[in-house]
């Protein structure tokens, strides 16, 4: 393409022109250019182009720009002017006839801008999104906003008495990053009332210094040195908000000798008010889970120990808050003398399947004292008073009764095992020779809550001593990359290695090895091994 006619066509160009020789002379710049490049063309026309623009010896720019002087093809790039500028630009080079360049560059410094705080937004969401460590999340904010919003940052958060804690540093030189990480700690020692991070922290207000005045800010000591150590321009402290709190406080050091845009301003504000929910939100769900496995911890008591049998009882919360709801175990002795174990799950994961899984197993337990019923009819008056008192729920259950299986033809020590099943999952068995068995359909009869007047059966089998007997929640077996049978199958063959193992080892190693680490839902298992009789 042949250089544009006539200083007319150059003047009303909306883009910026640059023709430089084949030696490297700047020979015309045209108005857009002079106002995108912030210098009249009387400054730079005639000038050594890299003597006028000496970053690009060795950046992008530069190194297209000389590979398109030598093969003669043309180039765009798009990339970041460093100082005195700062500024992004989209630039096509163009080869001419007589050995030089045209260049056409547009600055899209606002594009970039826009588009870097949407990814950065979406950066800083998607990293915090659903955290429940608000220490381990604050941690890994410095990185995530460094060098977008500026060359370093740390973050504060007030602890529960409402004093400053550094969390976090970074900065984006990593030779810096151990002195910026030791400022971080020893600025907050002996702070004024009117430091920075104090304003921001109680007052809400986004405080913006020069360098000179933030060291002026800080109490004489080993902070201020290291501040003039990192070359900062500007230093701005931004109020972490909350729903209705400041949590904490983002510091940014700012480079350049120019105060930020008030774009950056605007960009820094969006991602500090982004961290500040994800970080209360933290702290709302991790409140919310200690309530409401603190609310099920103090329901689900110690179990009975009959002296014929072994109980074990264990219970493993959700690792999500959200996910925290109504499993429950009980064990208890009947007025009769048999030994009762109880598994059982209300719908939904929160409070309110908490607060409902204490009535149902308080419910549960009552009518299993007073009537001496067997577990079918344990759960029918179950099912009944849910109805009666109108507990708007829905539950699953399952019940088992022990006792001695005296005559017909019973073994020495064996024990009559009875249970009924109410929607919940099958139970487990474990005979002494290290064999399984499922005791019951996958699905039992009608959950509870749905029909009072539904079938409850109760079925039977008899045990020798020695044998174990699990039941659980789908918490142990489920995952969201795995099914229930899937689930069944692999807790079959766990269990089936650890059979000869003691009772309270072979539980916390099946909870161990089926969730891998992490429950992603609650988990409750009660077991009870049948003890050599010695009557």
């Amino acid at each position: 393409m042949s250089r544009p006619d006539g200083d007319r066509v150059l003047s009303s160009m909306p883009v910026g022109f640059m023709s430089v020789s084949a030696d490297w002379v700047i020979t015309h710049i045209n108005p857009a250019a002079e106002q995108s490049l912030r210098l009249a063309a009387s400054d730079l026309v005639g000038r050594d182009y890299w003597e006028a623009y000496p970053a690009n010896l060795d950046n992008e720019f530069g190194r297209t720009y000389r590979a398109t002087m030598i093969d003669r093809v043309v180039r765009t790039i798009e990339s970041f002017y460093p100082e005195p500028l700062n500024r992004w630009y989209d630039v096509e080079a163009q080869p001419v006839d007589d050995g030089g360049l045209y260049f056409y560059f547009s600055d899209v410094t606002d594009r970039r801008v826009a588009q870097d705080r949407l990814a950065l937004l979406d950066r800083v969401g998607a990293e915090l999104a659903g955290t429940l460590d608000i220490r381990a999340a604050a941690a890994r904010i410095p990185e995530l906003v460094v060098p977008v919003l500026g060359h370093g940052a740390l973050v504060t958060l007030l602890d529960e008495d409402g004093r400053p804690r550094s969390v976090g540093s970074w900065h984006v030189d990593p030779a810096a990053r151990g002195a910026v990480e030791r400022y971080a700690e020893v600025r907050l020692a002996d702070l004024p009332a009117d430091a920075p991070i104090l304003r921001a922290l109680r007052g809400g207000e986004t405080v913006l210094l020069t360098a000179a005045e933030a060291r002026a800010s800080l109490p004489e000591g080993e902070a201020r040195p290291l501040l003039a150590s990192f070359g900062i321009g500007y230093g701005m402290t931004l109020p972490l908000r909350g729903h209705a709190r400041v949590v904490g406080a983002l510091t940014l050091m700012l480079p350049g000798t120019e105060p930020p845009e008030e774009r950056h301003v605007a960009t820094a504000r969006q991602v500090a008010d982004r961290i500040g929910l994800a970080l209360d939100n933290a702290r709302m769900y991790d409140q919310q889970r200690q309530l409401a496995e603190g609310l099920q911890r103090s329901l689900l008591t110690a179990p009975v120990q009959p002296p014929h049998a072994e109980i074990v009882v264990r219970y493993t919360p959700a690792a999500e808050a959200a996910r925290v709801g109504g499993d429950w175990y009980d064990a208890f002795v009947q007025p009769s003398g048999r030994s009762v174990l109880v598994i059982g799950d209300v719908v939904g994961h929160d409070t309110e399947a908490a607060a409902s899984m204490g009535q149902l197993r308080s419910l549960l337990r009552g009518i299993a004292s007073y009537s001496d019923g067997s577990p079918a009819e344990v759960l029918r008056g179950l099912d009944g008073a849910m109805d009666q008192l109108r507990a708007d729920t829905y539950a699953t259950a399952a019940v088992a009764s022990f006792e001695p299986a005296d005559g017909d033809g019973a073994a020495p020590g064996a024990v009559r095992m009875r249970w009924s099943n109410a929607g919940h999952l099958p139970m487990l068995v474990i005979h002494p020779d290290g064999t399984l068995a499922e005791l019951g359909e996958w699905q039992g009869d009608l959950m509870l809550g749905v029909d009072p007047g539904a079938l409850r059966r109760d079925s039977e089998v008899r045990l020798a001593e020695g044998t174990t007997v699990l039941m659980f929640t789908d918490g142990l077996i489920e995952r969201r990359t795995r099914d229930l049978d899937t689930g069944m199958a692999r807790l079959r063959r766990i269990a089936g290695e650890l059979a000869d193992r003691p009772l309270a080892e072979l539980c916390d190693e099946i909870i161990e090895r089926m969730v891998d680490g992490r429950a992603e839902d609650d988990v409750a298992l009660v077991a009870i091994r049948l003890r050599v009789r010695r009557d």
